[in-house]
């Protein structure tokens, strides 16, 4: 397996002292294990906190967003929105959407189909309000997205060939 986050797997052992502080758990009773994300592109919350820290940096807010934007659709999603919200340059608040591709928002495949993330940013004007939707490829193997295909996809199936029985309809040659 690969090392754990951090340098020497400080990280993970800071995290589980906060986990057994907060919780009043016995001490060595917390074991916390890492896992790897498979695909960063199609993880909305890898990408949320991507797109914070973007901000933190002091990156302007569109081309921040177009950036997750175009990294996710790259990554091979089907569909992807980002929204920003709150002080934005100005002292009056308002919303930013960013949108790319195909996106389903309601019924039961928004459950299968959409991972989604919101995530909070600390500014010195106040905070901002990030909301990441990625919409997945559907994926008949189901290592990448949902294994169940869209509801509204057809399949058309080609017909099988079978032999048709040629049947005598009892006219002879001799009337």
């Amino acid at each position: 397996p690969p090392p754990p986050p951090g340098v020497k797997g400080r990280r993970i052992r800071e995290l589980t002292s906060v986990v057994q502080k907060r919780f009043a758990f016995p001490e060595g009773s917390v074991e916390l294990y890492a896992e790897k994300v498979a695909n960063r592109g199609l993880c909305a919350v890898a990408q949320a906190e991507s797109l914070r820290y973007k901000l933190l940096g002091g990156l302007a807010v569109r081309r921040a967003c177009y950036g997750v934007l175009r990294f996710v659709m790259e990554s091979g999603a089907k569909g992807c929105e980002v929204i920003v919200s709150g002080k934005l340059r100005a002292q009056r608040a308002k919303s930013m959407k960013f949108k790319d591709g195909y996106m389903v928002s309601s019924g039961n495949p928004v459950r299968e189909y959409i991972d989604a993330a919101v995530r909070h940013v600390l500014l010195r004007q106040g905070v901002l309000g990030i909301k990441v939707k990625i919409m997945k490829e559907w994926d008949p193997s189901g290592k990448v997205g949902p294994r169940t295909p869209l509801p509204d996809v057809v399949t058309i199936l080609n017909p099988k060939e079978e032999e048709v029985p040629v049947r005598d309809m009892g006219m002879h040659a001799d009337m």
